[in-house]
């Protein structure tokens, strides 16, 4: 077998493989620890079309300031919007805090 066929069909295999990987979108959505409701019900319509539409979901509430005193507000809104969207997708990573920010993943159902 010629060296310079065995290449070519060796870069033929790794470009077709790469076409069927499949590309994985994060989309974020960002609450502040006293969102509205109003503001609520708004972002999760824009979360609902991000997993209908496959892209992860990567919620957050970002603590300014002293706002940081609110640790518990902001789970229970991100523990409410999993609620919400519970048909739709599953959690994947449960609220955490990390610095000023109380992130969670959200994949979307199959």
């Amino acid at each position: 077998m010629d060296y310079k066929k065995f290449l070519y069909e060796q870069k033929k295999r790794e470009k077709a493989l790469k076409a069927k990987a499949s590309k994985v979108t994060i989309k974020e959505i960002r609450f502040g620890p006293q969102t509205d409701d109003h503001d609520y019900q708004f972002k999760k319509k824009h979360a609902e079309k991000f997993l209908k539409d496959g892209a992860k979901l990567k919620a957050f509430v970002f603590f300014k300031g002293r706002s940081i005193v609110f640790k518990e507000q902001g789970q229970i809104l991100l523990l409410r919007l999993a609620q919400d969207l519970e048909e739709l997708g599953k959690v994947e990573q449960m609220p955490r805090l990390e610095g000023k920010r109380m992130t969670m993943f959200i994949a979307p159902k199959k």
